[in-house]
């Protein structure tokens, strides 16, 4: 029984940390919103939307890293309190995938099929 619930609480705190950057899904954003944005634009709000997203992913893996280490402490995840930047990584991977979208639609050159 006493291992039951040990068990139990380690799938409830270890299900309650802060995700990696690569395993957020990307929200949908609709690439019709750059569809009159000129090639060079597009490439500017790639550059943009790229930094943005590695600015929030090492934000992000920063909460798992410390999620990690305070669940190994005082057995909750530091992120429960604090909140986390999934949101923000999940807005960003959709703004890039609408802008790639947008460039191959237009046919810029700068536009790559990941």
């Amino acid at each position: 029984m006493k291992n039951l619930f040990i068990a139990a609480v380690s799938v409830a705190v270890l299900s309650a940390c802060a995700s990696r950057p690569e395993s957020i899904a990307a929200s949908y954003v609709s690439h019709e919103k750059y569809s009159g944005i000129d090639c060079v634009q597009l490439s500017t709000y790639l550059s943009d939307a790229r930094a943005g997203l590695q600015k929030v992913s090492a934000m992000q893996d920063s909460k798992a890293n410390m999620d990690a280490a305070t669940v190994f402490l005082a057995l909750v995840p530091a992120s429960k309190l604090t909140g986390d930047h999934a949101a923000d990584v999940a807005k960003f991977k959709g703004e890039v995938e609408a802008i790639e979208t947008a460039q191959i639609r237009k046919g810029c050159k700068a536009a790559k099929v990941a």
